[in-house]
């Protein structure tokens, strides 16, 4: 029997299954049909619609639809719903809309062994956050019956989706994510295991505020160009909001916008310039965000591989801004990926408990399950300092205690001493290929050069301050190489 993975985002909910080592995406139609789950809930009587059926009523009756249940996972009212009765809480939609989708995906796949959830990175932030929505979602599980065998930071499981590009491990991975109700920044690394290093939660980053801007960009251009305005009927809005997502998901050049009212019809042609221009100040507190999020970690942004998930590739003009704030290395994860990533770890390594509270939540994975490249024999990676004060240019390397003059001109090389290096490494590190590293003098500066420069771009460089430290690895022989300024001379 398979094992199942589902991917808890807002912006919609995606399963996977895997048998063996064929993995693969499922499509799970709700009572109308369509194969989409965004985090949506609409109310009406005595019954709750979930999903794109409720999405469609968001424009249509505002005050009973509501998306912010699984952002806010917790036992509080939901206040944003107009009821007579009592609102129900964050938590009992989330449930309702988990049963449905689980009892769906058995009908489609049907019943797994194991059952692995990815979870927003927002659910493992600190102690008291994972306590309370882990806390709710074992005990979902356990009302649902559902054979739930692990928990895992959505970021981690995107990076094991067996279908994705694989990424550069001597490197530090920064998965980009936009949800529905914000953004989530994670910075992973690799050593023995993919570990998450560090997490940032964008909240006026996500696809709820950026599409009823759009929609309302777009009709204020619809109004210009046809008189008509959108805003008059709920259900004339929601009709164009609905053209609007999918212009913007499906990346065409352009998109013909078409109104039917009882006595005529409106259309007007929006050009993917325009989408770009609409998007253009969310894209730009996107990655302005992450380049603080980047700093913060003292990492520098052309030694990261910024991994974009699928509903955050299709933001128009996005790398452009990446590329041109120096986030040069990229990859785009597969759709679902989270899903994916999760059913093979699953398949791969984990069973379900026969006690719930012992079922393991994780942050770090262990790199057999994730998707890499290949890479060199050897790695040399700059971390910055995180003084953000202006510092003395350094005079000094320090390799294990003891400091070497870094006077001269020219290149100066940190390798093997049968490489004629500047400065030796240790002898283990002769047993390797060519360990040497370069740094180059230019305007009385030494700049890192990376040796992992993606294939068709020049090398990025970076500049070395005092207080940076360079990890080389080469094998199973590593060492760290600290700069420092001697304000006594250079000797």
């Amino acid at each position: 029997m398979p094992t199942h993975g589902i991917e808890l985002c807002d912006a919609a909910l995606r399963a996977a299954t895997c048998t063996g080592a064929d993995t693969r995406l499922l499509d799970i139609a709700d009572r109308q049909g369509a194969t989409e789950w965004p985090g949506f809930a609409y109310h009406e009587g005595s019954n709750y619609t979930f999903g794109r059926a409720a999405e469609e009523m968001w424009f249509v009756h505002p005050r009973r639809v509501t998306h912010t249940f699984w952002a806010k996972l917790a036992h509080d009212s939901v206040s944003s719903l107009n009821l007579a009765t009592r609102p129900p809480s964050f938590s009992e939609l989330a449930f309702f809309f988990l049963r449905e989708y689980a009892g769906r995906l058995a009908a489609t796949a049907g019943a797994p062994t194991s059952l692995v959830l990815a979870v927003p990175g927002t659910y493992l932030k600190d102690e008291e956050t994972e306590e309370e929505k882990i806390g709710l979602i074992l005990g979902m599980a356990a009302e649902l019956k559902l054979p739930l065998a692990g928990v895992v930071d959505m970021a981690c499981a995107a990076l094991c989706d067996p279908r994705a590009p694989g990424f550069n491990p001597t490197l530090p991975v920064v998965v980009v994510d936009v949800q529905l109700e914000g953004a989530d920044l994670t910075l992973l690394a690799a050593d023995d295991r993919l570990e998450r290093k560090h997490f940032l939660h964008l909240p006026n980053s996500g696809y709820a505020q950026l599409l009823k801007h759009l929609t309302a960009t777009m009709g204020n251009r619809f109004l210009r160009h046809t008189a008509f305005d959108i805003l008059e009927d709920g259900r004339v809005e929601q009709t164009f909001f609905r053209q609007t997502k999918d212009f913007l998901e499906h990346g065409a050049d352009e998109h013909r916008y078409q109104l039917n009212t009882a006595t005529r019809n409106y259309e007007m042609l929006a050009k993917r310039d325009q989408l770009v221009t609409d998007t253009s100040a969310f894209v730009a507190t996107l990655v302005q965000g992450l380049h603080a999020f980047i700093d913060h970690t003292a990492h520098a942004p052309n030694l990261c591989t910024i991994a974009l998930t699928a509903r955050t590739a299709v933001l128009p003009g996005l790398e452009a801004k990446l590329r041109a704030a120096g986030f040069v290395r990229h990859l785009r994860l597969p759709a679902g990926a989270a899903a994916a990533g999760a059913a093979r770890i699953g398949e791969q390594r984990l069973r379900p408990p026969s006690d719930l509270a012992d079922v393991p939540v994780e942050r770090a994975v262990p790199l057999s399950d994730t998707r890499r490249s290949a890479t060199n024999t050897w790695e040399a990676r700059l971390q910055k300092s995180r003084h953000g004060e202006t510092r003395p240019a350094p005079t000094h390397a320090i390799l294990d205690g003891v400091g070497h003059s870094l006077a001269g001109s020219g290149r100066y090389t940190i390798g093997p001493a049968h490489d004629g290096a500047s400065l030796s490494l240790p002898d283990s590190f002769h047993v390797g290929e060519d360990c040497l590293v370069p740094l180059v003098r230019e305007n009385g500066r030494l700049w890192f050069v990376d040796p992992a420069a993606p294939n068709g771009t020049a090398a990025p460089r970076v500049a070395v301050d005092t207080g940076d430290r360079l990890t080389i690895r080469c094998g199973s022989a590593a060492a760290e190489v600290l700069f420092a300024h001697c304000a006594n001379g250079t000797h």
